[in-house]
């Protein structure tokens, strides 16, 4: 009975062992997710006595969002559509947040507390155009109040409790531009103000209550105006001209407009160049700035104006703060060297002037929005929310950066990843865990709590801080599962971060461009990143490099440059302006002694420039250049053309330029067929088998060149959008291209289908996503392809004498024969990203990586996209793991490899592999960033993190006691026995 008792026991404890789930303190230990909101371009604050102080913001990424003063946190954040930028915000009421967007079709109402959207209006404009919005103070109904939104010539007011259209007025007059409104003290008129045509000055008078037009008045104008304008009084406002030297002072009285013509010149001292007008509010002050210098200037009589301030040098301005009735508040902030000075000027008198010194890597000022705030002895005090170069945001108060925030990661255009150096001997220590007594027992008293769920949310903190510890992810070497790595990305402005995998923490960061700008390169951009020396292993002296390529200009034909900057610091090892432009950067499968990956660099008259330039990496491109070839889709004339390369370049006698020969084309038909997408290989893709065994114990072997091109292509109708074209008159062709030769390998047509379309290729298959319009369902369809002319290799003989064909070398230029199979799918959402995961050694399976509409990854089976599969399927079909078939791509809510978390406005997907075959790392990025672990086939090579070691151990002593003790009591039974 104890034996059995005992063998119960050791059975369960060894059971228990491979039980697996996830907990709770467990979140955030393979995963991180961070959020941004991108560049800002308007602010509003809200810093009422009551309530928590925050700013509101709209951004470049069309993202609304609500920052914490104090900290910087995001409290909410709502990101609109691709084509639903923000034209405007304001507050009304003091708890909604106004925004206009859509070049002034859509009016929203968000609640200021939580950001929730109280209503949206669609305000029906025939011909969206510029549009400001102004929230009336006067005119109020109950507790509500009106807003207009003003387009062209039409304005309409809007209820900011519902978002109903009181009233609208169309001024049907061609070429009409309305520029500004506003609404006089204790009145229910309004004045708006407008162009025509830049040569006439109109004015109108409308009944704030019922829209009626009181009154209408036209005045020509001396100048041809501009479109910046700005309010200066309740009846005078300043406007610019277009050659921007010449100021006009328009006064409109009684219903009459009298316009007088200010040279710059004689009021600014030494003024040249442009001068920009920034708009103030009504106080008779109006801002003048010029390269040089900023003015305050001020309107005193009729047509009197005076100088009553300036700043010597130029520098970003901020719009007018109203301290009071006769007060206004200006904002002058300059950036030299290392330092930010931040000036405040009432009135044009200087009033407040700090100094702090800033990262070298921001950049310059680009924004300034100023606040203000009463201090404890009743006097003004400023803060200024500062948008750097670099797209980062900074709020400054006191002299001091209060916080900061590097939005700029919310515009990633490319990304590579980069390995860690390794852990030398005597450098970086190993964390030690739990080394005292208090502390071991401490943690397994928490553990054990978290088990029976008898934590409290202190102590998941406290375990969640002991694991973080424990895993040791973010040490700034490599680590023997490959988890530790940096990804190295690459923004909109530019700058390249480096982020560590552990926790996303920016290990460095540097802003290339301002290296660069001169004469000779007066608008540097950043085009790409890539990979430009990965040491071996057995070479880790040196330590790796990406290489950057950009224009000087923004047209094609302009110089282009590199930069080449160490991986593991940021440091700029090389800078190279070029003397020819850059269409392209085609990389190639080559490295030269040193180990830096070879490029060519093809410019706008399809010349090939080799990089890096030297005699090794020469020698090395020379003697495999038969073998290179290079392939230019041109969307514009529907065609797709192969090059090969030769000596000589028509641009030169460079050693180093290669011109390039045509050798085949296709041309799709105008008439019929539009190209939408293409995709291919990765270049550094492993396949760990060419053959794939089938049910039936045959052999078919895959197709695995690395120069299929995938293209789809759409009818002309339905190049546009969902639903541009009936069901009738749009198709979708798919093709399987080889870039080699040119030679079409596989062909098929979609009737009834249109884009968007977003394709991976890998190994012997591609899957692609698009619209079934008869069917009224996205569909997504796969084709494998194999290679037929090595079905020979069947017979085992022929692989035992060694007489097949496997070792022979493939080339495109043998016609091959092929097969290809193909299904198609019903797939429940739209896509925004697609990619697939890459693993070591190619052996573990294949998931696709779907970023959906909902800016969410999930991570979908290969084996649900196989074209094998049957709706009843043989036993032998189900014992290799092919699933029955069914019409529609199932969703598995656990398949989300984001889990609940959204990457705002979703725009890639990058997978990388661990040192681990099982495991993969996955980094999605849009306005948010994510970064996961995965293991497609579960981790069939090593240990989980969760593993007990403890329970390990103490059922190998267990064991060993039951051993002895069963030993020792059958050692007496046969004693027993014996005296019998």
């Amino acid at each position: 009975m104890e034996a059995r008792f005992l063998l119960g026991f050791l059975l369960l404890l060894s059971l228990s062992s491979f039980a697996f789930a996830i907990y709770e303190d467990q979140v955030g230990l393979a995963d991180w997710h961070k959020r941004y909101i991108g560049k800002v371009k308007h602010a509003v604050f809200h810093t009422q006595k009551t309530g928590r102080r925050r700013v509101v913001v709209s951004t470049e990424e069309n993202a609304i969002a609500s920052l914490d003063l104090r900290t910087g946190d995001i409290l909410w954040r709502h990101v609109l559509g691709k084509n639903d930028a923000v034209d405007q915000i304001g507050l009304s009421l003091g708890k909604y947040v106004l925004t206009l967007s859509s070049q002034g079709s859509v009016l929203r109402a968000w609640n200021l507390p939580d950001g929730q959207m109280v209503w949206e209006t669609d305000l029906q404009i025939s011909n969206p155009s510029n549009s400001f919005l102004h929230v009336l103070g006067n005119v109020k109904s109950g507790r509500d109040s009106l807003s207009l939104v003003c387009n062209g010539g039409s304005i309409r007011a809007v209820s900011s409790i519902d978002g109903l259209v009181v009233w609208k007025k169309d001024l049907s007059i061609d070429g009409l531009k309305l520029k500004h409104v506003f609404q006089p003290p204790e009145s229910d008129t309004i004045y708006a103000i407008g162009f025509i045509d830049s040569s006439l000055i109109a004015l109108y008078h409308i009944n704030a209550k019922t829209g009626e037009l009181l009154k209408h008045a036209t005045q020509a104008s001396s100048v041809d105006l501009s479109s910046e304008i700005s309010a200066i009084s309740s009846d005078s406002l300043v406007a610019l001209d277009t050659s921007r030297s010449n100021l006009l002072l328009i006064k409109f009285m009684a219903g009459t407009i009298t316009n007088h013509k200010l040279p710059l010149s004689d009021i600014v001292q030494d003024f040249s160049g442009l001068a920009e007008l920034i708009p103030t509010k009504s106080n008779d002050i109006f801002v003048v700035k010029t390269p040089s210098n900023v003015a305050f200037i001020k309107v005193k009589g009729d047509n009197e104006i005076e100088l009553i301030g300036k700043a010597d040098e130029a520098g970003i301005v901020s719009d007018s703060l109203t301290l009071s009735e006769e007060e206004q508040a200006f904002a002058v902030v300059h950036h030299s060297n290392n330092a930010i000075s931040f000036q405040v000027r009432i009135n044009g008198r200087e009033a407040l002037t700090e100094g702090i010194k800033i990262e070298d890597h921001r950049g310059h000022v680009k924004r300034v929005f100023l606040n203000n705030y009463v201090r404890t002895d009743k006097s003004h005090g400023f803060r200024a929310l500062i948008v750097m170069e670099d797209e980062s945001l900074l709020l400054m108060q006191q002299g001091e950066v209060v916080w900061s925030r590097e939005d700029g990661l919310a515009s990633i255009s490319d990304a590579v990843v980069a390995e860690l150096p390794v852990e030398k001997e005597g450098g970086v220590s190993v964390v030690e865990v739990e080394h005292t007594l208090l502390e071991w027992l401490k943690g397994h008293m928490l553990k054990l709590k978290g088990t029976l769920m008898l934590s409290t949310p202190d102590d998941m903190a406290a375990i969640q801080a002991m694991h973080l510890k424990s895993t040791e992810r973010n040490k700034m070497t490599r680590d023997h599962n490959g988890f530790r790595k940096l990804i190295i990305v690459l923004t909109r402005s530019g700058k390249v971060y480096a982020l560590h995998t552990g926790d996303g923490r920016i290990v460095w960061a540097h802003l290339l461009t301002p290296l660069l700008q001169s004469e000779s390169c007066p608008s540097p951009s950043v085009l790409t990143l890539r990979n430009w020396r990965v040491p071996h292993r057995k070479a880790l002296q040196e330590n790796p490099s990406i290489l950057l390529v950009g224009r000087c200009g923004a047209g094609p034909e302009s110089h282009g440059f590199l930069f080449i900057v160490d991986s593991y610091s940021g440091k700029v090892l090389e800078t190279q302006i070029l003397d020819h432009s850059i269409a392209e950067v085609v990389p190639l499968p080559l490295a030269d002694s040193s180990e830096q990956k070879l490029h060519l660099v093809i410019d706008h008259k399809l010349n090939a420039h080799l990089y890096p330039r030297g005699s090794d990496a020469l020698e090395v491109f020379v003697r495999e250049m038969a073998n290179m070839y290079y392939y230019k889709v041109e969307n514009a004339k529907e065609d797709i053309k192969g090059y090969a390369f030769k000596k000589g370049c028509s641009t030169g006698s460079s050693a180093y330029c290669f011109g390039t020969r045509e050798l085949w084309s296709v041309v799709f038909p105008s008439d019929s067929e539009r190209i939408v997408a293409t995709a291919r290989r990765k270049i550094n893709e492993v396949v760990h088998t060419q053959a794939k065994i089938m049910t039936n114990q045959d052999v078919m072997y895959k197709y695995i060149s690395k120069k299929i091109l995938f293209v789809a292509t759409v009818s002309p109708k339905a190049a546009g959008g969902i639903g541009s074209a009936a069901p009738d008159d749009a198709w979708l062709v798919a093709y399987l291209i080889d870039t080699v030769t040119g030679r079409i390998l596989h062909r098929v047509t979609h009737q009834e289908a249109q884009g968007p379309v977003h394709a991976v290729v890998s190994e012997n298959w591609v899957v692609y996503h698009y619209f079934n319009l008869r069917a009224h369902r996205y569909e997504m369809t796969v084709i494998e392809i194999y290679d037929q002319s090595r079905a020979d290799n069947k017979d085992v003989m022929k692989l035992v004498l060694g007489k097949h064909n496997l070792t022979a070398p493939i080339t495109s230029y043998s016609r091959p024969e092929i097969a290809t199979k193909s299904q198609s799918y019903f797939f429940t959402h739209s896509v925004k990203a697609i990619a697939v995961t890459t693993t070591a050694r190619g052996i573990t399976s294949k998931q696709i990586l779907i970023g959906t509409i909902g800016d969410q990854v999930l991570a979908l089976d290969k084996r649900y996209l196989d074209p094998r599969r049957t709706a009843n399927p043989s036993q032998e079909e189900k014992e290799e793991g092919i699933i029955p078939l069914t019409d529609t791509l199932p969703i598995i809510p656990q398949s989300y490899v984001t889990h609940t978390r959204q990457v705002g406005d979703l725009r890639g997907i990058m997978s990388f592999p661990a040192n681990l075959e099982s495991t993969t790392h996955v980094f999605s990025y849009g306005i948010d960033l994510f970064y996961t672990r995965i293991a497609p086939s579960r981790t069939y090579d090593s240990l989980t993190d969760e593993f007990s070691y403890v329970l390990l151990l103490i059922t190998v002593v267990v064991l060993i006691v039951a051993i002895l003790v069963t030993w020792a009591m059958s050692q007496k039974k046969d004693l027993q026995e014996k005296w019998r």
